[in-house]
């Protein structure tokens, strides 16, 4: 069926919430997709920081096949053996500590972390929350009202929880807004969905001091962060900054649906039994997949790759002279290109006219997030093409 036609179908079956998708993909491998037209393009998205093994990897596929084979589905009644050797692998990269809750996405692993701090909340006699101005936690109606984009999260309100915002990477405001009566403050390492917006150095730090003196959870969610993304784990370990809670998806599955909260300490014991659940969270086949995907991470060295790549990225991006391009900022391959006014549209479709996915996450914003084993080789392919991408979307062009 060709691009053309399902596009169609689409429009036609589909609620408008995404509008209709500029591309029909087809298939991938490796950090390549195919359009249904057979076209291909370097992927620079990964699904939304998702597809850390790119497309089609042989431990995924593998893997997942031998999982559906085996046994698909148990719904929570029972347990199966790949749930908890993840479990034990996720506590056993977080130092030992920490009890976790699977989940189906990172939506769901933040209401969950949202479940546990009002808990911990009544428990404590605290009634407010603190999150950061154009923040992002998810579309479910208690992750939106962590979410500080008020695009968003106004036309849906008003909700049932006090959530007071502060300025991201203002640690005095932070400071302020802290108090004995606050149970949590919910915070993303850099925000990914405003533009990959990192805060100042030793942001996250701060936070994790205030959240000691003030006795208030600190919850981390790395949904877009963590699983190697930023070159390590898990971001919070450019500061050893760990929180109370943290909440993980994206790239823990590599494509297949899955997520989880795991809180620290006593904080893990915070659930009575009946107090949450979930039908297909960390469903046997999203298990092994995650456990694929942190075995391949581990086995082929790719935390010090995506450093290494993402500085290839970087340095590349950094070198171009163009009055569009402002500059690049992140870490690892998570990056944003930064433009001089709102050309992020532009730019991307003019990316994906030469063959590049790349991701308009801002008006002047451009999000690079590439599966974990894109090469060298293909980072400069992209920014040796950049320059002239950026003259086929100026506006007078």
């Amino acid at each position: 069926m060709s691009g053309a036609e399902l596009k169609a179908r689409y429009e036609a079956a589909f609620m408008p919430n995404y509008g209709v998708p500029p591309l029909a993909l087809a298939r991938g491998e490796g950090s390549r997709v195919w359009d249904a037209d057979g076209r291909a393009y370097l992927d620079l998205i990964a699904g939304i920081a998702v597809s850390s093994l790119g497309h089609a990897h042989p431990a995924l596929v593998e893997a997942v096949s031998a999982q559906v084979a085996t046994l698909a589905h148990t719904s929570n009644l029972f347990l199966h053996e790949p749930e908890v050797l993840l479990a034990e692998r996720l506590r056993e990269l977080l130092g030992g500590d920490g009890r976790l809750f699977l989940t189906n996405s990172g939506t769901e692993a933040n209401e969950c972390a949202l479940k546990l701090a009002i808990k911990y909340g009544k428990v404590n006699g605290r009634s407010y929350f603190v999150a950061a101005e154009n923040g992002f936690h998810g579309r479910s109606m208690g992750a939106l009202s962590l979410t500080g984009k008020a695009s968003i999260r106004e036309p849906f309100g008003p909700y049932a929880i006090d959530v007071r915002f502060v300025p991201y990477g203002d640690a005095d405001a932070l400071k302020s807004a802290v108090t004995a009566d606050c149970a949590a403050v919910f915070l993303e390492p850099t925000l990914g969905e405003a533009g990959v917006v990192p805060p100042p150095e030793g942001y996250f730090a701060a936070a994790r001091e205030i959240c000691d003196a003030t006795g208030a959870l600190f919850v981390a969610d790395e949904i877009q962060s963590a699983i190697g993304r930023t070159g390590a784990w898990f971001a919070f370990e450019h500061e050893n900054a760990k929180p109370d809670v943290l909440t993980l998806a994206k790239g823990l599955g590599g494509g297949l649906p899955i997520g989880a909260c795991v809180a620290f300490g006593e904080h893990g014991g915070l659930f009575a039994k009946g107090d949450h659940g979930s039908t297909f969270g960390g469903n046997p086949v999203g298990a092994a997949a995650a456990l694929a995907v942190l075995g391949t991470i581990e086995k082929d060295g790719l935390l010090a790759h995506a450093a290494e790549v993402g500085e290839v990225l970087a340095e590349g991006l950094g070198a171009v002279e163009h009055p569009l391009l402002a500059g690049v900022r992140g870490r690892g391959l998570w990056r944003a290109a930064v433009l001089t006014g709102p050309h992020a549209p532009a730019v991307e479709a003019a990316a994906r006219g030469a063959g590049f996915l790349i991701n308009a996450v801002a008006p002047d914003a451009l999000r690079i997030a590439p599966p974990l084993i894109l090469t060298a080789d293909e980072a400069r392919s992209f920014t040796d093409a950049f320059p002239a991408i950026l003259d086929a979307a100026r506006p007078e062009a």
